[in-house]
């Protein structure tokens, strides 16, 4: 921030990082930022409209005016040894939370005392512990370690924010007066606290969304070729629960209902308006949407950001304006928003076509492919709970509605169609969480080609970055919408599978070989040969086979195929077996060729059986629940910061090198950096000269390692540039010569030897979306060639940190493969939780190669490291609550 020549900060000048929108607990938005001297008088009119008892909590007094001088002092701040943030709604100041650098006593100027006050009418919405958030974050920046505060002890409300917060509050009592005093760095407890605040308040502002009382459409025409018309009149065949209002200046009535000439003219309160005027109008629509007070709006519109930059500009525009009026945002160029419950009975879209309820809710982005997903799910009978297709996520995304669904109780199953990611890093943690309790489908399109318009919506992530975020969240990844349903039907009326053993039973020896066949091919088991009943079994013989598999003890789940005998009528078939079916174990068939939910195989409730045109899509869709089980089932690890590590040393020499122009840094920093980690490299020296290189050889011990400087030659798979296990001081001097002259320059690596072991490779991948990425391998030219290693996105727990280290398809060479002695994988497993922790807290650290590692009975060494830093990428998922 600048400052002028006496050292006084401007009070224009704050970080623009600390403006924020966020969500407050009842689902409404504000918009933070740093005062400045312009908004003395909002400041005014904000304290004249607080209650006598608000000011006195605050003030600790009568202090009905703010005298010139006050006001001049609380709207002039330096923003670094005062800060203070307003929260605003429209050009409203709602809240003011500030903080003032203490000194002198004991105090080494790391303290500050904090205070709040909230306008009466907002308070309960969770404004306070929003702002003690990002005073928090901002305090840190400045250097600050701790907060004190001064409470009145009967204003329990302040007392509770503080208490709840999740830090380590002490407290004093003196004289009707709380002084409360904690440190600021995040814990455990604040952390789950902040995560916890941010889940309920923005499944809140979804379930405002989806459950509106009333609706405008704004746009609504009498022109059946227009958007307007179709939303109008597909929220009136829907018949919703609730009066829709039309918005349209030239009729008096639209499709029979009274229409009016702007929202504002609209008699009642609007809870959802749906636009569908031109771009070029909805400026002066948003006006009226913010005077109305209307809370949410659908913009079906196109014309923004899929348009080009001066499209995507007028997109941020509309999301910021909305958000800063307490509105959120679906859209623009959205398809719309379903609620099929039967106390909403919402169809706020441009979707002819709904299917039945169910209880599997849909987020999409694309409008045209929305439609379709609806028209098959209907088809197919698969029942949604809710359905958002946000189009270009201006606002609303697809975290919002991880969040939603995850407390949602009408919503088993959640099913996502991603063309690009807004947020992975968050999407990441939600999911993980979420999966854990409701499956997650997805299809993440664009696997290898850009789509057209991403960089309007979102991030390019590229294929192992994707794939490494959806195993580690439990997603279960499919490729096209057809796996999506197949997955989807089981999943929503089957139970989950304990286990991957499964019997197979039919009336075709040749279709249930082929069930078999697949099954083995998707690493199931069969429990027992295929049962085939017969081509002229009876229903009942059908059913007591279908009973006898479920039955035994080592059926974990089955699959039934059924070709219709030509005598009996399949629906005596159907009959049998859902008579025969196991609430317990899941059922998948091929029953009469049918895709979907045979209305011979449907029962209320959970229970219908799936069938599948073909036995391979029953098997498939199978083994991708008993994958998610095994997952769901699995330790959840936790998340692990090893001992020993030495933050503040390595902070130091990060930025002591960032102010230089080398990205790479030098052999030593780059040792010392690493050690900070618990990290260390096997002893080297860098020799100049034969005579040096002798020297060095004694100083470390023999035998020792030579290595050309050259990166190239000393990490090429035919050791070209390698001399190992020398043992005697001439044939030092003689390795010497030979790397010197390969490399053309004086300078040789002398290294002790490391245990010998399987070698091995760990870095760290920078990833624009997901911050950094911990990898892991084999070395050599065939792991190389066939890319086999592994990704995992930080934060890593201690089970992500072993499945890492198993996953390479070359990991049995670690665990002793053909009599070898196995390596100590518990080494590894430590090196790869210490790559994160650097990851983690140095997000300069572009990319970091540690090659090669050998792996060993003795433990794991590391022989050379290659660290790049850069500036840190923008931390999608860290810092105090805010929306994108």
């Amino acid at each position: 921030m600048g400052a002028d020549t006496n050292g006084h900060r401007d009070p224009f000048d704050f970080p623009r990082h600390w403006e924020a929108d966020v969500v407050l607990s009842d689902g409404g938005t504000v918009h933070l930022r740093p005062i400045t001297p312009d908004d003395a008088e909002e400041l005014r009119e904000f304290h004249g409209r607080l209650s006598e008892r608000t000011r006195y909590f605050r003030y600790f007094g009568p202090y009905p005016r703010i005298p010139q001088r006050d006001l001049d002092r609380f709207s002039t701040v330096d923003h670094h040894d005062r800060v203070a943030l307003i929260a605003l709604l429209g050009d409203d100041i709602v809240a003011v939370g500030r903080f003032d650098r203490l000194h002198g006593g004991e105090r080494q100027g790391d303290s500050a005392e904090v205070a709040f006050v909230v306008e009466d009418g907002h308070q309960g919405r969770g404004l306070g512990s929003i702002l003690l958030e990002h005073l928090a974050a901002a305090a840190r920046e400045v250097g600050l370690a701790r907060f004190e505060a001064e409470v009145l002890a009967e204003n329990g409300q302040m007392v509770r924010v503080f208490r709840d917060a999740g830090y380590q509050v002490s407290r004093a009592f003196e004289e009707g007066v709380l002084h409360l005093e904690f440190a600021i760095d995040p814990t455990d407890e604040s952390v789950a606290v902040a995560r916890a605040r941010e889940q309920a308040a923005e499944a809140r502002s979804v379930h405002n969304l989806l459950h509106p009382r009333s609706i405008a459409v704004i746009g609504a025409s009498t022109d059946p070729t227009k958007i307007g018309h179709a939303v109008l009149k597909n929220l009136l065949e829907a018949d919703f629960n609730g009066p829709v209002y039309p918005v349209n200046a030239e009729h008096r009535a639209v499709r029979g209902v009274r229409a009016y000439p702007t929202v504002l003219d609209i008699p009642d309160d609007v809870d959802l308006a749906v636009v569908a005027v031109p771009a070029a109008s909805v400026d002066e629509v948003m006006d009226a949407c913010l005077a109305k007070g209307v809370k949410a709006l659908v913009v079906v519109s196109s014309g923004y950001g899929e348009t080009g930059p001066h499209g995507l500009s007028a997109e941020r525009r509309l999301a910021a304006e909305a958000r800063a009026h307490g509105m959120r945002v679906v859209g623009p160029n959205a398809l719309g928003v379903l609620n099929l419950d039967p106390k909403v009975r919402m169809n706020a879209s441009l979707a002819p076509k709904l299917p039945e309820r169910g209880r599997a809710g849909f987020f999409c982005q694309s409008g045209a492919l929305g439609t379709a997903i609806l028209a098959n799910a209907a088809g197919w009978g698969l029942g949604l709970s809710t359905f958002v297709s946000a189009g270009n996520r201006a606002d609303v995304s697809g975290n919002d509605l991880l969040q939603y669904w995850e407390t949602d109780p009408a919503t088993d199953v959640v099913l996502l169609y991603l063309e690009s990611f807004g947020n992975p890093r968050k999407f990441a943690r939600l999911a993980r969480r979420l999966g854990r309790t409701k499956p997650i489908v997805a299809v993440k399109s664009g696997r290898h080609a850009v789509t057209p318009g991403l960089a309007a919506t979102g991030v390019k992530v590229d294929e192992a970055s994707v794939q490494a975020l959806f195993e580690q969240a439990g997603v279960i990844r499919v490729d096209s919408l057809a796996q999506l349903f197949d997955t989807a039907l089981l999943l929503a009326h089957q139970p989950l599978p304990k286990g991957k053993r499964v019997a197979v039973v039919g009336n075709s020896t040749a279709i249930g070989l082929l069930a078999a066949d697949t099954l083995l091919a998707q690493d199931l088991e069969l429990a027992g040969d295929p049962v085939d009943v017969g081509a002229q079994a009876t229903p009942d013989e059908f059913a007591k086979a279908v009973e006898e598999a479920l039955e035994r003890p080592e059926t974990d789940a089955l699959v039934v195929v059924f070709v219709p005998p030509v005598a009996v009528p399949g629906t005596a078939y159907a009959r049998a077996l859902k008579e025969a079916a196991h609430r317990t174990k899941p059922i998948v068939s091929t029953f009469l060729a049918v895709e979907g939910i045979p209305e011979e195989l449907r029962v209320p409730g959970k229970g219908s059986i799936p069938s599948y045109a073909s036995p391979e899509r029953a098997v498939l869709a199978l083994a991708r629940a008993v994958r998610y089980a095994r997952w769901r089932a699995a330790p959840q690890g936790h998340f692990m910061r090893p001992d020993g590590i030495d933050t503040a040393t390595a902070r130091s020499i990060v930025d002591e090198w960032t102010e230089r122009s080398d990205r790479a840094i030098d052999d030593h920093t780059a040792v010392e950096l690493l050690r900070c980690y618990g990290i260390d490299v096997v002893p080297f020296r860098i020799a100049h000269s034969q005579e040096e290189a002798a020297r060095a050889a004694d100083e470390l011990g023999y035998p020792v390692a030579m290595k050309a400087t050259s990166e190239r030659l000393r990490h090429r798979t035919d050791l070209v540039g390698v001399r190992l296990d020398i043992a005697q001081v001439e044939s030092v001097k003689a390795a010497y010569r030979d790397l010197a002259a390969l490399s053309g320059k004086p300078g040789v690596y002398v290294q002790r030897m490391a245990p010998k072991g399987v070698s091995c490779v760990l870095g760290l991948q920078d990833d624009p979306s997901f911050g950094t990425l911990v990898w892991f391998g084999l070395s050599g030219v065939v792991s190389d060639l066939l890319g086999d290693r592994a990704y995992r996105a930080v934060p890593l727990t201690d089970t992500d940190a072993a499945e890492l280290v198993a996953a390479p398809k070359a990991a049995p060479l670690l665990t002793g493969y053909r009599g070898d002695e196995p390596a100590d994988l518990k080494a590894l497993q430590d090196l790869v939780l210490r790559l994160a922790a650097l990851a983690e807290d140095l997000p300069e650290v572009r990319s970091l190669k540690l090659e090669p590692v050998l792996a060993s009975a003795a433990g794991a060494f590391v022989s050379s490291a290659r660290i790049v830093l850069g500036p840190p990428p923008s931390l999608h998922d860290a810092g105090p609550r805010r929306l994108r």
